[in-house]
């Protein structure tokens, strides 16, 4: 709690929350080829930790941000008080190039598991972190799913490469039908999917990653992912990108490696366990080869006891999702 509200109260730390831009001395680069490497986890920071910031998640998570040299970075299910320790963390590790302005903050709900003590709650949601100084976040709330947390879509640009967006979502689980003749999930994802298309009209190119919920044979996701990829475990598409995993003929060609312990309605196409921690990346702006992957969990997380999913001191019931992809900008 200590280094939560020594950051919470400082000047810096309140700009990164609120989105506030420093302009920094390279200007806007024109049309380029640029290749990222993205990184996203999906860490239960209440579920599995109560927002601790001292069991070893913090550790975890920023020494493989900085291991992996990670350009983007995504949390979802982040509580802010772990946001706020990860952003010092970060610093001590040499992380960001401009330690001031490289975290921005999405709150979805409050949640009494980010905070110990009956009744208490903390601002719980979505996070993104990039080595790179960040003009001000872009964030909208998704169609409702019926219930009181307002999940979200967030997308920053660093301020040298403002037509380059990076965004994490974090859609609901839901498949109840919502008033419009559609599934919950399904309002969400073609939402999320207006946003990047928004951008890829307006010129700009945009890479996303989040839990989707969704593995991605399922049919809510054929408007996402583009008739290029067509292929026994992942058909009948008729979108405009690719997931940077979706290649991976050494694991499930186009379905990827397993992400998320927990059990999901559809069995995958090759057997296992479920894929629902994705990165989408439009086909269009994708340049030469791209990859994916996603890492063991760590189990150096105090205090995690064991489940049938997962053994003792899982910092996380998802795994880390990876992928690097160069990306044509302007």
């Amino acid at each position: 709690m200590r280094l939560y509200k020594r950051f919470a109260v400082a000047a810096a730390a309140m700009l990164l929350a609120m989105g506030a831009a420093i302009t920094p001395g390279a200007p806007a680069s024109a049309a380029a080829n640029v290749k990222y490497t993205m990184w996203v986890w999906n860490v239960a920071g209440a579920k599995l930790h109560g927002g601790s910031t001292t069991n070893g998640l913090i550790d975890a998570a920023a020494s493989s941000i900085k291991n992996r040299a990670a350009d983007f970075v995504a949390f979802n299910e982040i509580c802010e008080g772990q946001y706020y320790a990860l952003i010092a963390r970060l610093r001590e590790l040499n992380y960001p190039t401009d330690e001031t302005n490289f975290a921005r903050f999405t709150p979805s709900s409050n949640a009494e598991g980010c905070a110990p003590g009956a009744g208490n709650t903390q601002p719980f949601g979505n996070a993104v972190f990039s080595r790179f100084p960040l003009g001000g976040a872009q964030r909208w709330t998704l169609p409702s799913d019926g219930t009181a947390e307002k999940l979200s879509l967030t997308c920053v640009a660093p301020t040298a490469q403002p037509k380059m967006h990076f965004c994490t979502t974090h859609i609901t689980t839901s498949n109840e039908t919502a008033s419009n003749g559609k599934k919950h999930n399904e309002n969400q994802l073609d939402f999320v999917l207006g946003r990047m298309e928004a951008y890829n009209s307006a010129g700009d190119t945009a890479i996303i990653g989040g839990d989707f919920n969704a593995q991605p044979n399922y049919g809510r996701l054929n408007n996402w992912y583009s008739p290029t990829l067509n292929v026994a475990n992942n058909n009948g598409n008729t979108g405009a990108y690719r997931e940077l995993d979706d290649n991976d003929s050494g694991n499930c060609l186009g379905y990827g490696e397993w992400t998320a312990t927990g059990t999901h309605p559809a069995t995958p196409p090759c057997g296992g366990l479920s894929k629902i921690d994705l990165i989408f990346a439009r086909q269009s702006r994708l340049v030469g080869a791209y990859s994916g992957d996603s890492l063991n969990i760590s189990t150096a997380c105090s205090g995690v006891p064991a489940t049938s999913a997962y053994p003792a001191g899982s910092c996380s019931d998802h795994r880390i999702v990876i992928g690097t992809a160069t990306v044509s900008i302007g």
